[in-house]
């Protein structure tokens, strides 16, 4: 028998400046909002290192209900340092990937959020539809259109 063995990935983490522009962006490629909470107290502190940290977050779920992408707008204390403009050769945590229907008319749509595409709408193949965007926050999102399955 494993014991310690892994039963999911929770949710992936993001430091946004404000939650007011990410939520909107989130939910228009289909996210849903779950919740939003203010965290705060010395018991966060514990958790994160930060020891007086007061953060509010919102948690967004998959339409499917398996994956969570929690944004956090940090109050307190300030932002350490900024990784947005890191091109995607960079070290450490850099993206999320979407898999959507439709690239094109999504990005119609993101456009209207601020979205800004980052290259170019590519064809792997006759796999995928490939792009890399950045968010009006500056956060670089990837959506890829898988079209064996159309």
């Amino acid at each position: 028998m494993v014991k310690n063995r892994l039963l999911r990935m929770d949710n992936v983490g993001i430091v946004v400046e404000s939650l007011e522009k990410a939520i909107p962006f989130f939910l228009e490629i289909g996210l849903k909002l779950e919740g939003r909470a203010t965290i705060e107290g010395e018991w966060a502190g514990r958790v994160t290192g930060l020891s007086s940290q007061r953060v509010e977050i919102a948690m967004m779920v998959t339409p499917d209900g398996h994956s969570r992408l929690e944004l956090s707008q940090f109050l307190a204390p300030a932002i350490a340092s900024d990784h947005r403009s890191a091109p995607v050769n960079s070290l450490g945590y850099l993206r999320v990937m979407f898999a959507v229907e439709d690239v094109d008319e999504l990005l119609s749509r993101l456009a209207g959020h601020g979205a800004q595409l980052v290259g170019e709408v590519v064809q792997y193949e006759n796999a995928y539809r490939l792009c890399y965007i950045r968010s009006a926050e500056g956060l670089l999102i990837g959506l890829a259109e898988q079209l064996n399955s159309k």
